[in-house]
């Protein structure tokens, strides 16, 4: 939702950040917006997803039971500073790392999922439940499921390497969003995403080609892990949850009605009941 509580998929709070004269910390070598709000146990962290920003989960945390909520802006997102690295998802994870300095449960969306179930495996002792909303990893897809998506996401990366910014965002939107339709999109939504769409091209490395090597070392997660899907997300996503099941451990799997990609924006209170009866 945007500023205004409607909802509106990944145009969600285009708007600026409430005003705020302190700067930003410096996290893992980033200027990072970080909001804390709850208290007590348990502690959790939210990872939302790419072109997204930290408070479009915050919905999802308040819909939890108490506990103390972290959410921060990804590198290039919202708030936080811009990002110009050679590794997004390896700073992705550094400043993960750096925000969960005791047990937590984390909860990922899409790309902040590939980020927390990496933090999961490398950093074990600092998850005690992991949370996986639509994790994009595509690279965990059966063969054809992913050939399947790769051809579809075909016009976004001709559109991309041809320079056309425009093209590329409502190619990617109508395919991962669920807000209104492009050309129904304010000038000032659009533009924020045209800025932002490089950030896509930068996860492919980590979720597509998995240079982290990630789908070999899902048997190591020792964690509950929660898998959530929307019913209406797409195809590849199944095929991702159905190897994420198979090989984690403790892993449990929950589909929302009525949802898609974008279930843990438009779909809080139902994710969270998923959550508690897990």
């Amino acid at each position: 939702m945007n500023g205004s509580g409607a909802r509106t998929g990944l145009t969600i709070w285009i708007g600026t950040y409430p005003a705020n004269s302190d700067p930003m910390p410096v996290i893992a070598g980033h200027e990072i917006w970080v909001k804390q709000t709850g208290q007590g146990d348990p502690s959790r962290v939210f990872v939302h997803c790419s072109l997204g920003r930290g408070l479009s989960l915050m919905p999802l945390a308040e819909a939890m039971p108490k506990g103390t909520n972290t959410l921060f802006d990804l590198p290039g997102h919202g708030t936080s500073a811009g990002w110009t690295g050679n590794d997004y998802h390896s700073d992705c994870l550094a400043i993960l790392e750096a925000l969960t300095t005791g047990p937590t449960h984390v909860i990922g969306h899409s790309f902040g999922a590939t980020v927390a179930l990496r933090l999961a495996i490398e950093r074990p002792e600092r998850v005690t439940r992991l949370t996986l909303i639509e994790p994009v990893l595509f690279a965990a897809a059966a063969p054809e499921a992913r050939a399947a998506h790769e051809h579809t996401f075909a016009p976004f990366t001709t559109a991309w390497k041809n320079g056309d910014r425009e093209s590329a965002s409502r190619l990617f939107t109508s395919m991962w969003g669920t807000g209104p339709a492009w050309h129904d999109l304010p000038t000032r939504n659009k533009h924020r995403i045209m800025d932002q769409i490089h950030m896509i091209p930068a996860t492919a490395p980590a979720i597509e080609e998995d240079v982290h090597k990630l789908v070999a070392r899902l048997g190591q997660i020792r964690c509950p892990t929660d898998l959530i899907e929307g019913e209406n997300s797409q195809p590849v996503m199944g095929a991702i949850l159905d190897r994420l099941a198979a090989d984690i451990p403790n892993a449990a799997r929950s589909q929302i009605a009525g949802a898609d990609h974008m279930v843990a924006i438009t779909h809080p209170a139902e994710v969270a009941k998923a959550l508690a009866r897990a």
